[in-house]
């Protein structure tokens, strides 16, 4: 299928053209009919797989047309996106500047963290759709600086990420603030209890989509396991990083002052690195993205709350330098690689107070993860893990990595109507 098939409107094929992509991903082909249709949509998907442009394609496509059907007048928001995140708000603004580059359509992102005057100037100026995370947005329609009376559509992003974080409570307090009488799109990885009883309270006979199933991980991710000890990790990490393959890593730690300590030590080591957690100032988590994909470091530090919005084409690994205590999050993380369908590589580094958290990931995804056995800094338990000998691995990984000849078709899904070019995120 292509997005021609889609009955998307001039403007938006010719942006689509522009950023190179040519054939919806699952979600996009079934999810913008149904926001076309003005239909609630209740969407379970995992990172990667393209949720983005499912929503925002078929909402500049109803705003589009709403506004040439209108006369001239003051802008009301339209559209609400609510996300946990600052990253992932400036993503998703970043979404909606290139699908709607030749609507004519107005759009705003506000986020806390930053001076609120400038997001204040340019709401006066009027907008189409707002972009927010739960607590700028509730500061200022307390201030009296945002109307939300005129909302068409509503778009909660991120939603088991809302609940992680503690947003839950600010979510329903703007939900009180919009029109009983909209459209309602409704957007999260996993459906815990909590997350699937809100869907229900704020969706009117939603349309459901479900695709790649979280306990999936992203489909041409190569996973590796180092079992190690705490105390050299850092040292493995450096080892591994030698290996020139690795064009561009995003490190995972558990604590914000573990990302910087172990950004100190990559720079001392002569690897360019850079930390990006939630006590780190707008401006410098902004910072380190752009250098990161500007490929002017080569190594993003990050916390799981900081990484969620992270979207980098062409990531080549994931490292979780400590193994993720919920299952889902590992898969959520190594979802940062492998994205639009190109390849990457996922390797996680395991002291013995994870082997347990190992075993819950491989239960939850169904397979074992390859183990590295021969590298320098193996765990020095007296009793070694024994993996299993489908799996088991006898090369370092810069041997494997640079010897193993890949084969392009190794674990595809077929999906019917596979994309053949770039895909829209």
């Amino acid at each position: 299928m292509s997005f021609e098939k889609l009955s998307l409107i001039a403007p938006i094929l010719r942006a689509l053209e522009t950023q190179g992509y040519t054939t919806p991903t699952p979600i996009q082909s079934q999810a913008i009919p149904i926001v076309l249709a003005k239909r609630d949509l209740l969407a379970c998907s995992q990172t990667g797989t393209g949720k983005t442009a499912a929503f925002a394609i078929p909402i500049l496509q109803l705003l589009y047309k709403e506004k040439q059907a209108e006369q001239s007048g003051a802008r009301h928001i339209k559209t609400l996106i609510l996300t946990p995140t600052r990253e992932l708000a400036i993503q998703i603004a970043e979404n909606f500047r290139d699908y709607g580059a030749h609507t004519g359509l107005r759009h705003l992102v506000i986020f806390g963290g930053v001076s609120a005057h400038t997001q204040i100037q340019t709401l006066k100026q009027g907008t189409d759709i707002l972009i927010a995370t739960p607590g700028r947005l509730l500061d200022l329609w307390q201030q009296g600086h945002i109307n939300l009376r005129y909302i068409h559509q509503f778009v909660l992003d991120e939603a088991d990420r809302m609940l992680d974080m503690g947003f839950i409570h600010d979510v329903k307090r703007v939900i009180t603030k919009l029109p009983e009488k909209r459209q309602t799109l409704f957007f999260s990885a996993t459906m815990p209890p909590e997350i699937a009883q809100l869907a229900n309270s704020i969706l009117t006979n939603p349309e459901k989509v479900a695709v790649t199933p979280v306990s999936s991980t992203a489909e041409k991710v190569e996973q590796r396991l180092y079992y190690t000890d705490k105390t050299t990790k850092r040292a493995l990490l450096i080892h591994v990083l030698k290996d020139a393959s690795i064009t561009s890593a995003l490190v995972f730690t558990r604590t914000k002052h573990g990302a910087d300590r172990v950004a100190k030590e990559l720079n001392k080591a002569q690897i360019s690195a850079s930390a990006i957690h939630g006590d780190k100032s707008q401006n410098s988590r902004q910072r380190a993205l752009t250098d990161f994909k500007g490929g002017r470091i080569r190594v993003l530090v990050a916390t799981d709350i900081a990484a969620r919005g992270i979207d980098v084409d062409n990531l080549s690994h994931v490292i979780n330098y400590e193994i993720p205590n919920v299952p889902e999050t590992y898969v959520h993380r190594i979802g940062r690689t492998g994205r639009g369908g190109a390849s990457g590589i996922a390797l996680s580094f395991c002291d013995e107070e994870e082997r347990a958290y190992v075993k819950d990931i491989t239960k939850l995804i169904a397979q074992q993860i390859p183990v590295v056995d021969g590298h320098p800094f193996p765990a020095s338990l007296t009793a070694p893990v024994k993996p299993a000998p489908a799996v088991q691995m006898r090369q370092s990984s810069s041997q494997q990595m640079a010897g193993k000849k890949k084969n392009p078709h190794h674990g595809k899904r077929k999906w019917h109507g596979r994309p053949q070019g770039k895909q829209a995120q």
